[in-house]
């Protein structure tokens, strides 16, 4: 979705330096929506799917279907409509914070964030959630790929394959591409076209977003050369922008075995560096319409709750038209 931005949004970029600015510009939302169901009446924490808002269907998640219960406060000429929410923290566009990994000794590495000085939601401040956006574009590669099986993803990796070890993923060559734009502050934003597949079954390990964990991200490759590039240059990113469930490929968010040995690279290097993620997002492809990305500041509007360690987020990019 693409909308105008208003001359008053224009100059808080400007003041905060993230981009450069013009008269024209347009905001591009990066979220999904959240489905919402009214309150289980044997347990009002959880969702009655049978009794959902509007078009919500439930989407397969990390944590439970959000439950939307509604209230009135009237008035002599109408009255007020007024929500609860009981939400999951990582439930469809959101942000990842620091805090949201707890490395154990064996995984922590030198010079990096403490996992209790980790910043957690109610501690990100300003500059943090804003930043000039890197895109990777992958998505030619991954149309490609599926084109092999009719469009459609299949979790047989001799089908379509988005193992680390194909072309199919965000790998250290596409990293290397972007050195130099690599800088403080920026965040990285990996266009896989992968959103397209958001959730569209019912089973979470079945759906074609899911894969079967068969699905592109970045690479164990790629991230050990982000890093080696962040040493290099002694840059810290602000975080990484992800059209898939968890910005690493599935191949390394599944890690070895089913106890999840080795599991989520990119989770385990990069977030004890202070490197945050944004999963889930969608219209990533759009930023490549505004000079491929790089006339574009991401916006990450991240709730505030205190000893988050994370949450659902509207994402949006201001770019010059």
């Amino acid at each position: 979705m693409r909308t105008r931005i208003s001359s008053s949004l224009i100059l808080i970029a400007a003041s905060l330096g993230c981009a450069t600015v013009s008269a024209e510009m347009v905001t591009i939302d990066l979220s999904h929506p959240i489905p919402t169901f009214a309150p289980s009446e044997e347990d009002p924490m959880k969702a009655d799917l049978s009794k959902p808002y509007l078009d919500s269907v439930p989407i397969p998640t990390f944590g439970g279907q959000t439950v939307f219960a509604l209230s009135e406060f009237p008035t002599s000429q109408g009255h007020f409509d007024i929500g609860t929410l009981v939400l999951a923290e990582h439930h469809g566009t959101h942000l990842d914070t620091a805090g949201h990994y707890i490395n154990n000794e064996s995984s922590m590495e030198p010079g990096t964030i403490a996992p209790a000085d980790r910043k957690l939601t109610h501690r990100l401040d300003a500059s943090d959630l804003i930043g000039k956006a890197i895109v990777i574009d992958i998505s030619g590669r991954v149309d490609t790929e599926l084109a092999k099986n009719g469009g459609t993803p299949s979790p047989d990796t001799s089908v379509t394959d988005f193992s680390n070890s194909s072309n199919n993923v965000v790998g250290a060559d596409d990293i290397e591409a972007v050195k130099d734009k690599i800088d403080n502050g920026v965040w990285l934003v990996l266009n896989t076209g992968w959103s397209r597949f958001f959730f569209s079954g019912t089973d979470f390990a079945k759906d074609p977003y899911m894969n079967g964990f068969n699905f592109p991200g970045i690479s164990k490759a790629g991230v050990d050369r982000l890093i080696e590039i962040m040493e290099e240059k002694n840059v810290m990113i602000n975080g990484i922008v992800a059209d898939n469930i968890g910005v690493d490929s599935g191949d390394s968010a599944k890690g070895d075995d089913d106890q999840w040995t080795n599991s989520w690279h990119a989770h385990v290097r990069l977030l004890q560096r202070g490197v945050k993620m944004v999963e889930n997002a969608t219209n990533l492809g759009q930023l490549l319409m505004a000079g491929n990305g790089e006339n574009c500041t991401i916006v990450v509007g991240a709730p505030k709750h205190i000893r988050g360690t994370g949450g659902p987020s509207r994402v949006l990019a201001l770019c010059e038209s």
